[in-house]
C-alpha cells in the first residue's frame, strides 16, 4: 500500500507548514501532492514556496499563485511580488492546474478550485449539477469528453474539510495547512491504496488536523509590516473568514 499526504493553501503561513510537514515524517509518509495556493495572506512567501519546493512531488496551481504573477500596483500585490523575487514568480506561474493519477482501481484527480478554473469555487452546499461539473473533463485538466471520469476528486481551496458521495463519484476537499476556515489547526489528507492499480482494491481518504503555534505566525507578520495584518490575524484566532458579516 502506497501513502501520499495532499496538502494546499498554506498561505505563507511557515509555522503552519512546519507543523504538517513534521507530522507527515512522523507518520513515515514520503511523497506530498500539493493543491496549491503557496503564497497569499501570510507573511512568509519566498520561505514557504522554497520549503514547498523542497519537500513536495508535484505542485499545482492556486489562485493566488496565478494572480501574483500578473498584479502588481497595490501594497498587497507587491508585498508579496517583494519577497518572491523573479525566479519564484516564474515558478509560480509554470505551476500545472491538476494531477491525475490511479489507485485501487479508482482514477482520481487533483486541482485547486474547480474543473474550470482556480478562480471558480465550490461548496459543499453548491448545487448538486455544479459539484458533479467537478469530474467532467475540461480544458484545463485535459482528456476527451468520451474518456473515462475520475472517481475520486480531491481540491482545495474553500478552507473547509469535507468528504461527500455523490452518483458513484467520491468528492473531498482537503482544507488549508496555512489558513483553515472551519476550526483552528491547520489540516491536510492521506490517500492510501495500491498506486498505479487497476484492479479494485482497498481504498482510503484520510483527514488530519494538526495544532501549530498560531501566535508565532500573527508575530511573524507583525515584524514585516503586512498587510491586511489585522483580518489575518482574526482569522487565525478565530477560523472565520474575514468576509463574513456579523
Amino acid at each position: 500500500m502506497k501513502r501520499f499526504a495532499v496538502v494546499s493553501d498554506i498561505h505563507a503561513n511557515l509555522p503552519a507548514l512546519e507543523a504538517v510537514l513534521s507530522d507527515i515524517a512522523a507518520r513515515g509518509i514520503s511523497h506530498i501532492l500539493c493543491l496549491g495556493d503557496l503564497i497569499g495572506k501570510g507573511p512568509s512567501p519566498a520561505q514557504v514556496v522554497d520549503r514547498v519546493r523542497e519537500t513536495c512531488d508535484t505542485v499545482i496551481r492556486g489562485n493566488w499563485d496565478e494572480a501574483v504573477t500578473m498584479n502588481r500596483g497595490t501594497p498587497m500585490w507587491d508585498f508579496y511580488r517583494e519577497r518572491l523575487g523573479e525566479s519564484r514568480l516564474q515558478y509560480l506561474g509554470g505551476l500545472p492546474f491538476a494531477i491525475d493519477l490511479s489507485m485501487s482501481g479508482r482514477k482520481i484527480r487533483l486541482f485547486h478550485a474547480s474543473a474550470i478554473s482556480v478562480h471558480h469555487r465550490v461548496q459543499p452546499w453548491s448545487s448538486e449539477e455544479e459539484r458533479l461539473g467537478m469530474f467532467t473533463h475540461t480544458t484545463a485538466t485535459g482528456g476527451r469528453a468520451g474518456d473515462p471520469a475520475p472517481d475520486v476528486v480531491g481540491y482545495g481551496d474553500i478552507h473547509n474539510v469535507f468528504l461527500q458521495h455523490l452518483s458513484g463519484h467520491t468528492l473531498f476537499n482537503v482544507g488549508s495547512v496555512g489558513n483553515p476556515l472551519d476550526i483552528t489547526q491547520a489540516s491536510y489528507a492521506i490517500l492510501e491504496g495500491e498506486s498505479g492499480a487497476t484492479e479494485n482494491g482497498p481504498f482510503a481518504i484520510q483527514f488530519v488536523r494538526v495544532p501549530y503555534d498560531i501566535e508565532r505566525a500573527i508575530a511573524d507578520a507583525q515584524a514585516v509590516d503586512m498587510p491586511q495584518l489585522k483580518e489575518y490575524a482574526s482569522e487565525l484566532r478565530t477560523a472565520r473568514y474575514r468576509g463574513l458579516k456579523n
